[in-house]
């Protein structure tokens, strides 16, 4: 299904020559929507290095809280690369272990927090795993929480698509959200007091980057996750084996930032449905707003429907519906509905409100 899925939205992809690009794989996508805005080679199963520590940070702050204290054990003694270089013995909480992962991309940060969280590399890697196939990953592989290649040469692969899908998720949540925008960062052991800079330059080097993570191996090349934000519109790139990365994602941000507008398509607590009023009495309601990135163009083509369901005992807050919002022919993604039951006030009669009014009742 994804593979159809993709081939769909090339309908949609518009020709953006302003750059060359030089990544292998490339994607950009919608928050909003999960819309493809850019494309190319998205689907490829590529090596993914340290990007793989985005996958490691959601696992950990969905598993642990992140207030945890984790003593470091010698199984940090097989990590090699680059590091946060903490040692045997040292107690750090998951949240700093977590900043150490994400700013400095530690390999030894990312063996302390899949055993600090599980009994072992192999139990975190399943949750790993598990949380991919959870979200829609369906061609994305982990063999461990850092992304290096193991000794017979196997590593952790994904796509280009699969690790936006990734990044979309990971940013709905605000810890990780926090993290990955930070760019200093000092953190404390027992025994120690470290300073961190962001290796994600393209903080600094595009004022609406909101997050990221960098990797880079000899057989996976330079990989880049970003995120960006500007005028409300969130966007998330993905190159693999790019060796111009950074350059590529600032300009591929600035043609889709231009290219492309925000519209609501239904607000949240302002929901109405053409001839369907069985919950009239009640209201109602989506989690967040429907919106979408189209062109000017594109305005005119967007439509919702609704599979509405006529529940005869239903309860406060419970889902009754879902919205599926489509430009021209084609779904682009749906939402539950809910309904919000409202107190029923009763009527006052006649008598009962001149009494109150000439008395104050």
């Amino acid at each position: 299904m994804k593979w159809v899925f993709l081939g769909l939205f090339s309908f949609f992809l518009f020709p953006i020559l302003s750059f060359a690009y030089s990544a292998e794989s490339m994607v950009a996508i919608d928050h909003a929507s999960g819309r493809i805005l850019y494309e190319q080679n998205a689907t490829e199963e590529k090596l993914i290095a340290s990007t793989t520590k985005i996958m490691t940070a959601i696992v950990a702050i969905e598993q642990m809280d992140i207030n945890t204290n984790i003593t470091v054990d010698e199984r940090v003694l097989k990590a090699y690369g680059s590091g946060i270089y903490i040692e045997v013995g040292e107690v750090m909480s998951l949240k700093d272990l977590l900043y150490g992962l994400m700013l400095r991309s530690g390999n030894d940060a990312a063996i302390v927090i899949a055993c600090g969280v599980s009994e072992n590399m192999e139990a975190f890697v399943n949750l790993m795993n598990q949380k991919a196939y959870e979200i829609g990953m369906g061609h994305t592989q982990f063999y461990n929480s850092h992304g290096l290649e193991e000794n017979d040469g196997t590593g952790n692969t994904s796509t280009a698509y699969d690790m936006a899908i990734l990044m979309r998720y990971a940013m709905q949540n605000e810890v990780f959200r926090e993290i990955v925008k930070t760019m200093n960062y000092e953190a404390k052991s027992n025994r120690k007091t470290y300073h961190w800079t962001n290796k994600n330059k393209l903080l600094s080097l595009y004022e609406y980057t909101i997050g990221g993570k960098t990797g880079f191996t000899k057989k996976a090349k330079r990989t880049l996750v970003t995120t960006a934000f500007k005028d409300g519109k969130e966007i998330s790139i993905v190159t693999l084996n790019d060796g111009n990365d950074f350059l590529d994602h600032k300009n591929l941000y600035e043609v889709l930032f231009s290219r492309y507008s925000l519209i609501t398509i239904l607000k949240k607590d302002e929901l109405q449905i053409e001839d369907f009023h069985y919950y009239d009495q009640d209201q109602l309601y989506l989690l967040k707003d429907a919106t979408m990135l189209v062109t000017k163009d594109e305005v005119k083509d967007v439509h919702v429907s609704f599979d509405m369901q006529e529940l005869a005992d239903y309860q406060d807050q419970d889902q009754v519906g879902v919205v599926h919002i489509y430009l021209k022919d084609h779904e682009m993604y749906s939402l539950p509905v809910y309904v919000k039951k409202l107190e029923v006030k009763q009527k006052k009669g006649f008598l009962q409100s001149f009494f109150r009014w000439l008395f104050g009742w």
